[in-house]
């Protein structure tokens, strides 16, 4: 008697751990900067295609390298495109709320370094992802040690923030997985239309201003949020003292800082400004921050008058 034909389950419904950190690597990243933009059947779309993205290449080895990354940036990307069993250890940066650009409770499932050369070498990856300002010694006793170690610098851009994603899931040979990672990004920076635009100063931690050539800067612009510091005529990482702020108010004041004149109390009496907090760790990584950002920005936008 011929035994009846297995049912046919779709291959990437076959790992259901897989699916289950597609399911919050979407929810956590994806789903809240779509809503309103993608809508729900383009989140489920996005949510399907991580959780199916497969590795480029079948197999172990180089072909889905196993990897550490010492950059709290190159750790959100990483989760992001790479299988999970693919990352050794994130940075330590990654377990503290205030530097992560990863969900807690998504940080907490990977293991850490301190970022010394023995802990790595003890792991035996076969990459290691570093920032461009790693220390030449720390470099050199990891290469040493024959494993590769590829840099990164701090994208100023969108469109560097997206070839960097591309980078590290090439590296990954997780293409396909970095593809859905810039698909979401590049709908997430895109400008918003017909916005009135509105006079914002980002103050950043330190009391300083960023400079018109970042990425934060960048986003501020595709949504219209005009620059109070080019306005004023300063610069990249000038010093806006709370006096100046008193005295030449922008519309919107966005306080990413905790220093005592960020936190003056004489600030909520500038009643033609909106002062809102904005997370110092959306200030300085791309990758998936980029999405988070434009959805903190947006939700600031949707309180303002239009």
């Amino acid at each position: 008697m011929t035994a009846p034909p297995a049912p046919v389950t779709p291959a990437c419904a076959a790992d259901g751990a897989a699916l289950s950190r597609a399911a919050d690597m979407a929810r956590d990243r994806h789903i809240s900067a779509a809503r309103g933009r993608r809508g729900t059947f383009g989140v489920l779309l996005l949510l399907l295609a991580a959780a199916c993205a497969p590795a480029d290449a079948p197999g172990g080895g180089t072909d889905s390298p196993t990897i550490v990354s010492l950059n709290p940036c190159l750790d959100a990307i990483l989760v992001e495109v790479a299988a999970p069993e693919q990352v050794l250890a994130l940075s330590h940066y990654s377990r503290d709320p205030g530097s992560s650009s990863i969900p807690q409770h998504i940080a907490a499932g990977f293991a850490i370094t301190g970022g010394t050369a023995e802990e790595v070498i003890a792991l035996a990856p076969d990459l290691v992802l570093a920032s461009s300002f790693i220390a030449p010694a720390t470099r050199s006793a990891l290469e040493d040690a024959g494993l590769r170690v590829e840099t990164f610098g701090s994208p100023t851009s969108v469109s560097q923030s997206i070839a960097q994603v591309r980078q590290v899931a090439a590296l990954a040979g997780r293409k396909q997985a970095g593809e859905v990672l810039v698909d979401a990004i590049e709908h997430a920076a895109a400008p918003v239309s017909n916005a009135r635009p509105i006079t914002t100063l980002l103050w950043q931690p330190g009391e300083i201003v960023a400079g018109e050539a970042t990425l934060v800067a960048e986003m501020l612009r595709s949504r219209n949020l005009a620059s109070h510091a080019a306005a004023m005529g300063l610069g990249q990482a000038d010093f806006v003292a709370l006096e100046t702020v008193l005295a030449r108010p922008p519309e919107l004041l966005l306080v990413a800082g905790d220093s005592a004149g960020q936190r003056h109390p004489l600030l909520a009496q500038l009643t033609q400004t909106r002062v809102e907090p904005l997370p110092s760790r959306l200030l300085f990584c791309g990758g998936p921050t980029v999405i988070d950002l434009a959805q903190r920005l947006d939700d600031v936008r949707a309180g303002l008058r239009p």
